[in-house]
């Protein structure tokens, strides 16, 4: 479900989503938005400033009433706004203007991680790369990956979203948590000891490919 008051940006979406396999409704209030909330929605995008009650009011409110994924989508940077909205019960947040091949990246990782009962798989796999999310652990080739926390969850957030680019913007807010130390020095530095360690196991294969100015994506 679409809820924006922005004609021509719910309009916008709706053709997005729908080229890309997506059923949707869309809602232009907090309240509609809770009225057309129902068993039929799997996830949820909400803009924060809305007529009437304003997006931040609602979420809890959205969640009570049927429980999935809810992607905030604004303009605003202030961090303490946007942790305020993971308080709330927001899962995602996508800065205004977005990225659409983020935003199809985000809501296709945010699906992928609702299966059965809420219940998010143990385990993921690339190629001959795969992730263990229970032990914190990543292999290549059979060859168990040293890794740090932020090599893990980056190289995670990349088999998650296999067929779409990563953009930085996306990587800074997954992996780093808004932290402000992330910038692209240090993106470049983490993507670099990856692959390192990839070719120490598998020589002969590339895995990871930088789309330049935009962000990086597995080959």
């Amino acid at each position: 479900m679409i809820i924006e008051d922005d004609n021509e940006i719910n309009r916008m979406l709706k053709i997005l989503l729908e080229s890309n396999g997506y059923t949707t409704s869309s809602a232009y209030s907090g309240t509609e938005g809770i009225l057309v909330h129902g068993k039929d929605i799997s996830l949820i995008l909400l803009d924060i400033m809305l007529p009437g009650r304003s997006g931040d009011e609602i979420i809890r409110e959205l969640k009570e009433k049927h429980n999935v994924p809810v992607i905030i989508m604004s303009a605003i940077h202030d961090i303490d706004k946007k942790v305020n909205l993971f308080s709330l019960g927001a899962d995602d947040y996508v800065t205004k203007p977005f990225n659409n091949d983020e935003l199809l990246a985000r809501i296709g990782a945010r699906l992928r991680g609702k299966t059965g009962q809420g219940i998010v798989s143990s385990s993921l796999k690339y190629r001959d790369i795969e992730i263990d999310n229970d032990n914190f652990t990543a292999s290549c080739a059979g060859i168990k990956l040293d890794l740090s926390k932020h090599e893990f969850n980056l190289l995670k957030l990349l088999v998650e979203n296999s067929e779409k680019t990563c953009t930085k913007s996306m990587i800074y807010d997954r992996v780093w948590d808004y932290e402000n130390s992330a910038d692209d020095n240090t993106l470049n530095v983490h993507i670099s000891k990856i692959r390192k360690k990839l070719r120490e196991c598998n020589p002969d294969t590339e895995y990871i490919k930088t789309i330049w100015g935009i962000g990086y994506r597995l080959t």
